[in-house]
């Protein structure tokens, strides 16, 4: 059996939201996030690492695993999730490896930010 690249590795994360225009405005300020529509109930968000999407079509289910991104800067990451309109869930902490803060989108997701430090 021949296994491709993808294989056990997360491929796509779908958020269901309220707003799409709303959610595309905060990710793609945040963490500058490019997108690509596929109707009025589905945009596609790229990283430029992974991709997923937004859509309209089920209810808001907040919740689910945990989304860890890294950041280089964590305190500028976390300036642009408030400027955004995110709120933070739990400050800043540190862990062997480094400090993290969770925070929650305009839909009530929560996500993670960590960076490698002291």
């Amino acid at each position: 059996m021949t296994l491709d690249s993808r294989h056990y590795k997360i491929d796509n994360i779908e958020f269901n939201v309220h707003d799409i225009a709303r959610s595309k405005a905060f990710y793609g300020a945040v963490f500058g996030w490019t997108f690509t529509d596929f109707g009025p109930t589905y945009t596609e968000f790229s990283d430029g690492r992974l991709s997923g999407g937004f859509t309209t079509g089920e209810a808001v289910r907040p919740g689910g695993p945990l989304i860890i991104m890294y950041a280089d800067d964590l305190a500028r990451a976390q300036q642009a999730v408030i400027a955004a309109g995110g709120r933070i869930t739990r400050p800043e902490f540190k862990f062997p490896g480094g400090s993290r803060f969770h925070f929650c989108d305009l839909d009530g997701y929560e996500l993670a930010i960590w960076s490698a430090g002291e």
